[in-house]
């Protein structure tokens, strides 16, 4: 399948801001007003949907605006791109609503995660490419505040190529946002080590999918989860919410992977760094990880490498679903070996 690709976003876009899941903006204001601040400064117009900032309750309770104000947001041809709020736990009640023809008709740049994992997969699966990436409240309003290589990243990202640096240093989250003071703060800054190597040598080549492990569970057995067919080829990522799922969870999530035969089809595992995982329980992990791709269900050629710089901790990499990538995992590298955007 030919997958439709968006236009590059350029400065003086307009983008629309919808919140599918969490009613985050309603709930801490001046997280929100930040990072559409800071988007602004990037050189962005931003408009808001009639229910991003709506109470939390509300838009619980009203699936079908939600996903009117995706659909509309589509059709809109002065809209350009689309970045998510915030997440939040029941995007996926929103999926019936969604108008296939509208948005397959008019591809743009959409971007988010955690939650939004439910919209980027869907889309994917229909034939867009979709990005997962940083939302407004978690990323956006933090970004004054990020390190200088980070700010020059994602405005690179967003209007230039898209590409993969490796990072000295990451943060778990943000101070308590019900404190006004927080606003923008990151949690103080760790080193790393870089991404780490579980098994697999050389280059390998897929197109990327994934998003966040919790929320993909809610899509299993569902129309919107991928055909086994889907599987072949994938670079798949994969990384954890700031719910800090046990080890035992990922070992269950991964074998139900193994169950369904993905591990035979994909080309690469990804996962990306654990939040609020210390050093010890982040190679704990790993050793799961092995245990149930390698020893339970045999694929010890699979490449695997985790600890990579896109999901819960900052700073993330943009990742555009859809596009077919190059993963070496001798000298660490990801690199698109297709154009990202639509150079039409």
């Amino acid at each position: 399948m030919q997958l439709l690709k968006p236009k590059r976003l350029n400065k003086g876009d307009t983008i629309a801001v919808v919140s599918p899941s969490w009613g985050g903006p309603g709930t801490f204001p001046h997280i929100f007003e930040q990072g559409v601040k800071n988007l602004r400064s990037l050189g962005l117009n931003v408009v808001e949907m009639p229910s991003t900032r709506l109470a939390a309750d509300v838009i619980f309770s009203s699936p079908q605006l939600r996903a009117k104000d995706i659909n509309d947001a589509f059709a809109d041809q002065n809209i350009a791109g689309i970045i998510s709020s915030i997440g939040g736990s029941d995007s996926a009640r929103i999926l019936p609503y969604l108008d296939k023809s509208v948005i397959i008709n008019n591809p743009k740049f959409m971007m988010g995660y955690s939650d939004f994992s439910t919209l980027t997969t869907l889309l994917n699966q229909w034939g867009l490419v979709t990005f997962n990436g940083p939302s407004v409240m978690a990323g956006f309003s933090q970004y004054h505040n990020a390190s200088a290589e980070y700010q020059a990243y994602l405005a690179q990202a967003l209007f230039g190529e898209i590409h993969y640096p490796i990072f000295k240093s990451y943060s778990h989250g943000y101070p308590e946002w019900a404190i006004p003071e927080n606003v923008g703060k990151l949690h103080p800054t760790i080193a790393t080590n870089g991404p780490k190597v579980l098994q697999g040598a050389g280059q390998v080549e897929g197109q990327l999918f994934g998003g966040c492990f919790e929320v993909m569970e809610m899509l299993k057995g569902t129309k919107y989860w991928p055909s086994p067919s889907f599987w072949q080829g994938k670079l798949l990522f994969l990384e954890t919410s700031e719910d800090k799922p046990s080890q035992d969870y990922v070992r269950f999530w991964l074998r139900n992977y193994g169950v369904m035969g993905v591990f035979e089809k994909i080309s690469g595992l990804m996962i990306g760094r654990a939040r609020d995982y210390s050093e010890q329980e982040m190679t704990a992990l790993d050793d799961v990880i092995v245990s149930v791709v390698r020893d339970e269900f045999g694929c010890k050629d699979l490449p695997i490498i985790t600890r990579l710089d896109f999901g819960h901790t900052d700073p993330q990499w943009i990742l555009p679903l859809g596009i077919q990538h190059r993963l070496d995992l001798d000298n660490f590298s990801l690199e698109a070996i297709e154009p990202v955007f639509d150079l039409l």
